[in-house]
């Protein structure tokens, strides 16, 4: 964190994809320009986004468009935009049937018409969050037509973030064809500019990982000035992490960049209810971080462990936006005191 940030706001950098980043960001956007009491609040808030989804509407917009995968950006758009304005509910809305615009989200098809009349995937995002209003900046991580490809424990190999979560086969190694894709130039910029940067939540091998495997990208996360914050998932996924605790999740991120030093890693401590525990057990997922004793002895030379509740009330296991915002903004403080002192001595 630079010594300018120590009396202005923050410039937060959130990376990842899913619905784990929207969420953070929804609770992160109430923080843009106010201090919310504690001293801390935000300048600027962008976020990086994986590319690589090939399901759902965004896969079927991929393949007959050749466009960029609109929808964890689109969600993205509307965490950050104004929660009861009607064009925030339009971007959410899903046409229902079975025809050729059934399943289709109606944000998606706007950022693909607008893909289309400005010939500009990114400045088609930029248009969009604009007449969202939205209270931050949306870069995807890549412009370039990249696919997952994992290389399974059994030796197969899996193209395509739909085939690899179904596969149920452990992960050996994960890459992007092609390998060599280019890193959008304002997302490295925001990076280094940035006073935090936070990785998660969300799917590791398909929402996090996507990102740290766009070139450049993980030297610049790790080069860079700003405190860096881990935010471990809820539960496990099947198909991507089944049996993993919360310390295989930060050891697989530093296989993959192994520069990036975390400053802190946030979980959540609060248990699930049984009725929720018995559900997600059923479809082969389990709580993170309630079992992981010798966490904070493993990493405590270089990351801090911050437990908190986090959870959101519902029959969903979800993040709470407000308590994960509060906690990340609770880090920055810690780190903003710990450096102030020093620029004193």
């Amino acid at each position: 964190m630079s010594v300018a940030a120590l009396n202005h706001g923050l410039n937060l950098v959130a990376i990842g994809g899913g619905t784990g980043l929207s969420t953070l960001l929804a609770g992160l956007k109430r923080l843009v320009g106010a201090s919310d009491g504690c001293g801390v609040w935000l300048e600027t808030l962008a976020a990086i986004v994986t590319v690589s989804d090939d399901g759902g509407s965004s896969g079927r917009l991929r393949e007959e468009l050749q466009m960029l995968p609109p929808g964890d950006i689109r969600n993205c758009m509307v965490a950050l935009s104004e929660d009861s304005t009607l064009l925030s509910r339009l971007f959410r809305y899903r046409f229902r049937g079975s025809g050729e615009l059934g399943g289709h989200s109606f944000g998606n098809l706007f950022l693909a018409a607008l893909t289309e009349v400005t010939g500009d995937f990114v400045e088609a995002v930029r248009l969009s969050s604009e007449v969202l209003a939205s209270k931050g900046h949306i870069y995807p991580a890549t412009i370039n037509d990249v696919r997952l490809v994992a290389e399974l424990e059994d030796g197969s190999h899996v193209r395509g973030e739909t085939q690899i979560t179904a596969s149920r086969v452990p992960i050996r190694r994960l890459r992007l064809e092609p390998e060599q894709c280019l890193p959008l130039p304002e997302a490295l910029a925001a990076i280094r500019a940035a006073d935090v940067i936070t990785l998660g939540p969300g799917s590791l091998y398909t929402s996090i990982l996507p990102n740290l495997l766009v070139a450049r990208v993980a030297h610049a996360i790790g080069s860079a000035r700003a405190t860096k914050i881990f935010i471990c998932n809820l539960m496990t996924q099947p198909g991507e992490t089944d049996g993993y605790t919360a310390r295989q999740h930060l050891e697989t991120v530093k296989r993959y960049a192994p520069e990036i030093a975390f400053d802190y890693v946030i979980l959540n401590d609060r248990p699930i209810s049984d009725e929720q525990a018995a559900l997600y057990a059923a479809d082969g997922a389990y709580q993170i971080g309630m079992q992981d004793h010798m966490f904070e002895k493993a990493f405590s030379a270089e990351t801090e462990v911050i437990r908190a509740d986090l959870l959101d009330d519902g029959e969903k296991v979800r993040h709470n936006p407000g308590k994960l915002a509060r906690v990340v903004l609770a880090c920055c403080e810690q780190a903003r005191g710990a450096r102030s002192i020093v620029s004193q001595l």
